[in-house]
């Protein structure tokens, strides 16, 4: 047997943590010593090892308490449900997640977060998924639905993704020199350079996604980032410039 502080050296459980257990009954000591020190033997040191390896899979002390236990207990329902509970805490993560890239491309962009966009980014991803796959149906082929998938995702963090994310910044802060500056006909051609990368030579497609972007409500129904009306216009505009080759 060896006492409970070679116990806490040795695993890197607390004394206070063992004690703890011996006064939830979850892990007694073999016996004590004249003066009252706890003492453990080899089975209580891998009932603790057991106790360790159930907290790293999220259990609460009490469910140990209770599989540890009950001998006849259904592991593989219990080892399931849990599975199930980290499963769903992924999921609320991986959202999370999401929301906080676009709520970072959206600083990026606007060089602020704007409490109604935050809002209405939160809708858009809770609440409108069934909304927005039935829109998306009707507008767009099943073959352009695939190509859906090539759009940048403002909550994503791909390559792709930052560089229309840079290139939206850009086009804010350069707008007021006006379509025909250098700086923002350069960012028109990098725009329409992506465009063709992307979807080749499907303009009738590219032009769709333009019609629905150039709508806020259309473009809130089909999940896209919300683009303000003046900055749609203001690209839309200098596009023109640009494929009219410099000429108003």
């Amino acid at each position: 047997m060896i006492s409970i502080k070679e116990v806490a050296k040795q695993t890197g459980v607390t004394v206070r943590t063992l004690r703890h257990y011996d006064q939830i009954g979850l892990l007694k000591p073999l016996g004590k010593t004249d003066g009252g020190h706890r003492l453990y033997g080899e089975e209580e040191i891998k009932k603790l090892q057991g106790i360790q390896f159930l907290k790293t899979l999220r259990f609460s002390l009490a469910d140990i308490k209770e599989l540890l236990d009950e001998g006849e207990r259904d592991w593989y329902k219990e080892l399931q449900n849990q599975l199930n509970y980290c499963i769903q805490e992924k999921q609320k993560l991986e959202k999370m997640e999401s929301m906080l890239r676009g709520l970072m491309n959206e600083f990026t962009i606007e060089g602020k977060n704007d409490l109604a966009h935050i809002h209405q980014l939160i809708r858009m991803y809770e609440d409108h998924s069934n909304q927005r796959e039935r829109f998306l149906q009707e507008r767009f082929s099943e073959k352009e639905q695939e190509l859906l998938d090539l759009l940048p995702n403002m909550n994503n963090g791909d390559a792709d993704t930052l560089e229309w994310v840079s290139l939206l910044a850009q086009t804010k802060k350069h707008r007021n020199k006006g379509v025909a500056a250098v700086q923002v006909q350069s960012i028109i051609r990098r725009m329409l350079e992506k465009e063709n990368e992307t979807y080749g030579e499907d303009s009738d497609f590219a032009e769709k996604v333009w019609e629905v972007r150039k709508s806020q409500e259309d473009s809130e129904k089909a999940g896209f980032y919300p683009i303000e009306e003046d900055l749609i216009q203001f690209i839309e505009e200098a596009t023109e410039y640009f494929l009219k080759g410099g000429r108003q």
